[in-house]
């Protein structure tokens, strides 16, 4: 009598819905808030366009200062309660692409860095901001001591960019937006560049560099 050819391996294990939630602690949950609230600051950008209703860059500014704050806590959370996740690292980098790369350049944009070049710039410090944490992540473990803990890092951090963000709210707060952005407008030839779009360059190429190393506290 021939006994049924078993099942392979692969077919008797039982099926995890949602296996990849459970690998979440508390940390990448707060993780996730920084994301959110990176998301949500670029479609109030978005909106404020869409509504002419500068009302909501505000909303959008108010946001960022949220994603800074769970950019911090989660790394905090996740040492005092002794627990990370695999996913954890790649989170937090995701996470800070969308909050302090895209959405700064989607408020420089919003507030009206829309010159053929203004948007070379802000692509440029997207890519810069993509590259830095993409290094990060490779060079950490050469980068860290004794206890895994990374002594300082190199080029500015991409949460700089906050900076960039606190430059366009007082820009907006004063009425100077649009066709009033400080420095007005450079026409070279077809294409055009606002001088304050060059702070994005100086930032982007400032995460970059290898020369400067920022002691991590």
């Amino acid at each position: 009598m021939t006994s049924e050819p078993s099942s392979p391996p692969a077919a008797r294990r039982q099926r995890r819905h949602f296996s990849m939630i459970r690998t979440f602690v508390l940390a990448d949950f707060v993780t996730l808030g920084n994301g959110f609230s990176g998301a949500g600051a670029i479609l109030a950008a978005m909106q404020s366009l869409a509504t002419n209703n500068p009302r909501w860059l505000w909303v959008a500014f108010c946001l960022m200062p949220v994603a800074l704050a769970m950019d911090v806590a989660d790394g905090r959370i996740a040492r005092w309660r002794f627990r990370k996740s695999p996913l954890g690292a790649d989170l937090d980098s995701l996470a800070d692409v969308i909050s302090f790369g895209m959405a700064p350049a989607a408020l420089a944009f919003a507030v009206g860095l829309r010159g053929n070049l203004d948007v070379a710039a802000l692509l440029y410090f997207v890519a810069c901001g993509i590259s830095r944490l993409a290094r990060f992540n490779v060079t950490s473990a050469e980068l860290s001591d004794g206890t895994g803990k990374v002594k300082y890092f190199e080029g500015t951090p991409i949460p700089t960019s906050l900076v960039l963000v606190m430059v366009l709210a007082v820009a907006t707060w004063q009425g100077r937006i649009g066709d009033a952005l400080w420095g007005g407008v450079w026409n070279l030839g077809p294409l055009q560049l606002h001088p304050l779009a060059l702070l994005y360059v100086v930032s982007g190429s400032a995460m970059i560099s290898k020369t400067l190393r920022i002691p991590k506290f």
